[in-house]
């Protein structure tokens, strides 16, 4: 086990944190982890490299490793480097409690809080909360009484709750489309709070997000009888509910209506839900004209406005341009993100062009980038449908090194595709990496490695302990 004593530079930082998730993602869930952190984190590392820590959680985030793995590696960091500063421990709050949240670990998540509050005050904010909030197994009336333990937290603090902790509330049931259950929290706790437009625009945000823009309008010229004012992120939701029915002239037409008010300003997110808008009716002219006026109208052309502009040529089925685009992302030095490689497999795999997906993955890997899970299944089932199996375990073998072990479904994809060819010696070792990570494999895939093994004896030994190990470890956390 190696042992890190250096600082971290710009040509190592990489290949750590690939050996240390590595390490910590290989970890079993029944041993303790605390030891193994001592061993490959001393006190040297952390204290003079304080970007490991959210780089190194956000691969373990990304790796979907155990969710206690992340809570210990936060906890074990922030007891033994209180030096570090609060914007590298605060992205890392976040981090853990996605992890925590996903895996359905609520109580871990509040029992953290309830410690953070009296040791590390500060960390508390509206982000905290709204991840808290965003738990899957929350209903309504479990949602308000974790806002009244929140607050309560907050409390021991010394921090209050205001607009912004209230939306956070409103946020987490507009997000799921629970819109009435948003509506009605906003009815009952209202009047607690002093008045911001950030709860109504959440609450707008809900509807747009259930797809009903009969009630978006209603709720909307309500609001305005009423005496409320419209700003830049009202008519934004609008304009972003319009572009996602396909009503792009009614979207352009609010548009025009909020340049003319003086107190709304025009930010590059307005008009790249525009350019979105334009890509979903098919129309790349409209989408390249809105980009062009960016510049014009001296807003930032960042990656989510090329994004969009790549998306609107793909819609379009004109990939000579989409890749174009990627190429000005590459000479304004921007780099491309999971969206961009996504929206060009998607677009390659549309038109049936596997040596462009294949040149595509090729650079993506030579620059070391770290796809997501849709990418990574999108890449999987297209290896494993056009009988090359082998690139899948090539892309498998690619991102376990980079202690990254890809998402149960593109297990199940990668298992069936090689034991159709023969390589169930391969399969195998894929299930077993899965296990010697903590982690559950579907039954998916045990099924299929069963009914090619069923003949071979050795192999059907093997594949029984495996079961077991399955069976004994799915009480331990499912994932």
């Amino acid at each position: 086990m190696k042992l890190l004593t250096k600082p971290l530079n710009s040509s190592s930082s990489s290949s750590s944190i690939d050996q240390l998730s590595t390490l910590i993602t290989s970890h079993p869930s029944s041993l303790p982890l605390r030891p193994l952190l001592r061993s490959i984190l001393p006190p040297s590392v952390l204290s003079t490299s304080p970007s490991l820590l959210p780089s190194l959680l956000s691969r373990l985030t990304l790796s979907r490793s155990p969710s206690l793995h992340s809570l210990h590696l936060f906890l074990y960091s922030l007891v033994n480097f209180p030096s570090l500063p609060s914007s590298s421990l605060s992205v890392s709050l976040s981090l853990t409690l996605h992890s925590l949240s996903r895996a359905h670990h609520l109580h871990s998540s509040v029992q953290l809080l309830s410690y953070l509050s009296l040791s590390h005050p500060t960390l508390l904010s509206p982000r905290v909360l709204s991840i808290l909030l965003s738990s899957p197994e929350l209903n309504f009336v479990s949602s308000l009484d974790l806002f009244a333990r929140a607050e309560k937290i907050w409390a021991r603090a010394g921090l209050k709750f205001g607009p912004e902790e209230f939306t956070a509330l409103l946020r987490s049931f507009c997000l799921s489309g629970r819109v009435a259950e948003a509506r009605a929290a906003y009815l009952r706790l209202h009047s607690k709070f002093q008045f911001s437009p950030l709860p109504i625009n959440t609450l707008l945000l809900g509807f747009k997000e259930s797809g009903n823009i009969d009630a978006l309008d209603t709720f909307y010229h309500e609001l305005v009888l009423r005496g409320f004012e419209p700003n830049s992120v009202t008519y934004c939701i609008r304009i972003d509910a319009y572009c996602k029915k396909g009503r792009f002239g009614d979207a352009l037409q609010l548009f025009d209506e909020m340049c003319k008010r003086e107190n709304c300003e025009i930010t590059a997110k307005i008009v790249t839900t525009l350019i979105h808008g334009a890509g979903i009716v098919k129309n790349p002219i409209a989408a390249r004209n809105l980009f062009d006026e960016m510049s014009q109208r001296g807003l930032n052309l960042d990656r989510g406005a090329y994004n969009a502009l790549m998306a609107a040529y793909v819609r379009s089925k004109d990939m000579r341009s989409a890749m174009s685009v990627m190429q000005e992302m590459e000479n304004q030095n921007l780099g491309l993100d999971d969206v961009s490689y996504n929206t060009l497999f998607c677009g390659l795999k549309r038109c049936n062009n596997l040596e462009g997906i294949w040149k595509l993955y090729k650079k993506m890997v030579g620059t070391e980038f770290l796809p997501r899970t849709r990418t990574v299944i999108i890449l999987m089932k297209t290896f494993c449908e056009n009988q090359r199996p082998d690139l899948g375990l090539e892309m498998w073998d690619y991102l376990v090194s980079k202690g990254c072990l890809p998402h149960k479904h593109a297990l199940d994809l990668l298992v069936t595709g090689l034991c159709c060819r023969g390589a169930v010696s391969e399969a195998y070792r894929c299930v077993k990496q899965v296990l010697d990570s903590g982690r559950v494999p579907s039954e998916r895939a045990f099924r299929v490695l069963e009914t090619i093994v069923k003949h071979n004896v050795l192999f059907l030994l093997i594949l029984s302990i495996i079961i077991k190990l399955y069976n004994e470890m799915f009480k331990i956390e499912k994932y």
